[in-house]
């Protein structure tokens, strides 16, 4: 028996893939399926479900790697009245309309630092629908009293995190600790992972300072210049809460629009005049 679509969908979320999901939402004439059929095509191509078969599940399908690549929907129009339709099997009159979506994973965001701006980070992030993990080296702070939303809590040491977190296309990372020393020993794990975004708190000369140390040991400068140093949208954040936002802000920003800071590029050139 063939796996019920939405059932797919909710384990395909769980594994971190992507899927595009096709449905059909309006029909005009005589159409060789139904309405609200659907159609899912997983990542790696294969499908699951049907929207009438023929040219159009073969356009459908080629516009959903689009839609995956870009994460943005789409709706195609099918005239079946057309000749190219009809060479393709289907010579039935009518229109179908097909909206096409991006079905993405939960994002998972992994901040390093359990102190007053993570505690804020992690329940805003986890309002505009993260799953976040706590990454720090002191059990009083590291725990579950503190962050009782955040899905995975590493307290032992970053070395642990390190070792055990993979981060993919899906990740986002904040490196907030409590000091100058241990931002710099996670950005420089940091870059070199394949996570989505990466992001570290500090002023301006803090960032030039760890830049250059990590630019001398060989840290290629590619890498650095796509973090988002210093972190968040500059909305004149002060308290703990308020940098949060302008934290959480930045990450959902970078997600849908794939927005690159512009300071970073900016400060690292600095540094290497």
């Amino acid at each position: 028996m063939e796996p019920d679509i939405f059932e797919e969908i909710r384990q395909l979320r769980r594994q971190g893939r992507k899927a595009a999901l096709a449905t059909i939402v309006q029909i005009r004439g005589s159409v060789p399926s139904f309405q609200t059929a659907k159609m899912l095509i997983r990542d790696d191509g294969s499908t699951l479900g049907s929207v009438g078969g023929g040219c159009v599940e073969a356009e459908v399908w080629s516009a959903a790697q689009d839609v995956l690549r870009e994460e943005k929907s789409r709706v195609m129009t099918f005239d079946l009245t057309e000749e190219s339709m009809a060479e393709g099997g289907l010579i039935c009159g009518g229109k179908v309309e097909i909206f096409v979506e991006p079905v993405l994973p939960v994002p998972e965001m992994v901040i390093f630092g359990a102190g007053h701006i993570s505690r804020q980070v992690s329940r805003i992030a986890t309002i505009a629908g993260f799953r976040t993990t706590i990454v720090d080296n002191r059990p009083a702070y590291a725990n579950q009293d503190r962050f009782p939303e955040a899905e995975r809590i590493f307290s032992d040491s970053f070395e642990e995190a390190f070792q055990t977190i993979e981060p993919h296309e899906n990740t986002y990372l904040v490196i907030v600790t409590r000091g100058h020393q241990e931002d710099e020993n996670v950005l420089r794990w940091a870059v070199r992972t394949n996570a989505r975004y990466v992001g570290m708190i500090g002023s301006k000369r803090k960032v030039r300072t760890i830049a250059e140390h990590l630019l001398s040991e060989g840290v290629p400068q590619d890498r650095l210049e796509r973090v988002h140093m210093p972190i968040g949208l500059d909305i004149g954040a002060v308290t703990p809460e308020e940098i949060a936002v302008a934290i959480v802000a930045e990450a959902i920003q970078f997600r849908r629009a794939g927005f690159k800071h512009p300071l970073s590029k900016k400060l690292l050139q600095g540094s290497r005049s």
